[in-house]
């Protein structure tokens, strides 16, 4: 986002997280799109590269998954936390300036 925006809604602080969820939310959407492919496909070759691509989106999804745990940004196995942090996230949206 240009940064002179972030400072106009005050979302500059949530920048990194909020492209690292998109980012997980696409990596969830490539995994059950490559299994959903995987079960469909009737070609021995293709489904070969398709289980590559699904081990390697598997993969993507669990770093992104790291990156954000480590940072405190998610919290999947922990839930309260989680509804905490999605609390604060609403209420960061509901005060950026229309």
């Amino acid at each position: 986002m240009n940064p002179i925006l972030e400072r106009l809604t005050g979302v500059n602080t949530l920048t990194d997280e909020v492209i690292a969820m998109d980012f997980l939310l696409n990596a969830k959407s490539g995994v059950r799109n490559y299994a959903m492919a995987v079960t469909e496909c009737a070609s021995p070759e293709i489904k070969q590269v398709l289980v590559k691509q699904l081990e390697e989106a598997i993969d993507s999804h669990e770093m992104i998954t790291a990156y954000l745990e480590k940072r405190g940004l998610y919290h999947p196995y922990h839930i309260n936390e989680q509804i905490q942090l999605d609390l604060q996230n609403i209420q960061t949206a509901l005060n950026i300036p229309s």
